[in-house]
C-alpha cells in the first residue's frame, strides 16, 4: 500500500505543533507557505509623538501614521526560513522568520533579532517576546521594547494587531488591519 505524502513542513506548523490544526483557515492560509504568497488589505497606523519614539520608528523603517493605508505582504520561503516583506503605502519593512535552536520564533530586522514564543489561545495567535539580540549579542530584556502582537479573525478575515512601545519612549508604532491572499 503506498504511503500518504508527508504533511508540508510550514514554519508556523513547526512552532505550534498539534495546535496548528486548531487554527481557522484564514490564519492557516497565510502561514501555509510552500514557496511564495502575497496578501493585501488595509491598515490603520499610529506613531508615537515623543522625538525619541519618532527617531526609533524612522530608523527601523516603520510606516508613517495613517488612518487607512493599503498594505501588501509578500511571504517568501527560503529553506526553513520565511522572508516577510510588508509594504504600507510606499514604506516597506522586511524581516526574516525562522525557528531558533530554542524552539522559539526568531524574527530578524537587520542587526536586531527577537526570540518569541508563539501560542494559540483559541481566538488569537500571539507572539510573546522572550529574548532580543543586537548584532548577535544578547541584549537585556529590561531594555527591550514592549510588544503586543497577535493575529485573529475579524469578519471572517485574517486580521493583525502589532503594537511596539518602550518605557523610555512610550508608543513607537501600532498598526492593525486585515489581509486577504492575492
Amino acid at each position: 500500500m503506498p504511503k500518504a505524502p508527508p504533511e508540508p513542513d510550514f514554519l508556523y506548523r513547526r512552532l505550534l505543533g498539534p495546535r496548528w490544526e486548531d487554527l481557522p483557515e484564514p490564519l492557516k492560509g497565510l502561514h501555509a507557505l510552500d514557496s511564495r504568497l502575497s496578501a493585501q488589505g488595509r491598515a490603520r497606523v499610529e506613531r508615537g509623538d515623543p522625538l525619541l519614539a519618532r527617531l526609533v520608528a524612522g530608523v527601523i523603517g516603520f510606516p508613517p501614521a495613517a488612518e487607512d493605508v493599503a498594505v501588501r505582504v509578500t511571504f517568501l520561503r527560503r529553506g526553513d526560513a520565511e522572508v516577510w516583506k510588508r509594504r504600507f503605502g510606499r514604506r516597506t519593512i522586511q524581516s526574516v522568520q525562522e525557528v531558533g535552536r530554542d524552539g522559539l520564533l526568531v524574527e530578524r530586522f537587520g542587526p536586531l533579532a527577537f526570540g518569541m514564543a508563539v501560542s494559540w489561545d483559541g481566538t488569537r495567535l500571539e507572539l510573546h517576546l522572550r529574548w532580543q539580540r543586537l548584532f548577535g549579542l544578547p541584549f537585556p530584556l529590561c531594555f527591550a521594547p514592549r510588544i503586543l502582537a497577535f493575529e485573529h479573525l475579524s469578519a471572517g478575515c485574517f486580521a493583525f494587531h502589532v503594537e511596539i512601545s518602550h518605557p523610555w519612549t512610550g508608543l513607537i508604532v501600532r498598526y492593525q488591519g486585515w489581509l486577504e491572499p492575492v
